[in-house]
């Protein structure tokens, strides 16, 4: 599904420093992956080079197959990814129906009855929903998308533990029940232990960790 192939990465900057020294990994419909690591270690930077929002020195990132240079990175944001933001990013005056339908033609109300919002909030104003609503909303805006990938740096970030563990099962529902791909960054080991999968990324390469 969505592929990195022998990918180099480095700051440019007088002390050039390596982030992702020729890194391989393959990611699937259906299952939910966490990325982990220090602080700098290169999650995010990860991230951006599969979302298309950044490019490798060398190597490359493949989706379905084909180099997503091809068509154009934003062809691959728009068709083949969808993101989702700790800061939820989403548009402040407007109310969750019309920031879910920013995201894709699909119906805003089912999405948001199922992330969890309630029908009474789905005109009100993003600001006046709390951190998890937003959260919810976002991957709502995310879901109405006709991507199979749904990309999330830093999902529960700025939650508090239960509403946390809300998202976290709102995203292993988006892999396994909705079929999408689904590859969360985080600082989160609770997160991270409920992913199918656990990359970490160290000393620029990335393994998966084991059980």
């Amino acid at each position: 599904m969505l592929e990195i192939r022998n990918v180099y990465y480095a700051y440019k900057s007088k002390k050039s420093k390596t982030i992702l020294n020729g890194v391989s990994a393959v990611f699937e419909e259906g299952v939910f992956y966490s990325i982990i690591g220090a602080s700098g270690a290169g999650k995010t930077t990860l991230l951006s080079l599969l979302a298309g929002l950044d490019v490798p020195l060398r190597g490359a990132v493949f989706c379905n197959g084909e180099n997503i240079q091809k068509n154009g990175l934003n062809y691959h944001r728009k068709h083949n990814i969808s993101l989702v933001f700790q800061n939820y990013n989403l548009i402040d005056y407007l109310t969750a129906v019309e920031n879910v339908k920013l995201g894709g033609s699909k119906n805003p109300e089912r999405l948001l009855t199922e992330v969890g919002i309630e029908k009474e909030d789905w005109k009100r104003n993003v600001l006046q929903l709390s951190g998890g609503q937003q959260q919810r909303v976002a991957i709502a805006r995310a879901l109405a998308s006709d991507a199979h990938v749904l990309l999330a740096d830093e999902p529960t970030g700025n939650l508090d533990e239960t509403t946390a563990d809300e998202i976290i099962t709102l995203l292993k529902k988006t892999a396994h029940e909705l079929g999408k791909c689904v590859i969360v960054v985080t600082h989160s080991r609770h997160l991270a232990e409920e992913a199918d999968q656990v990359l970490e990324i160290k000393n620029g390469a990335v393994s998966v960790r084991s059980e």
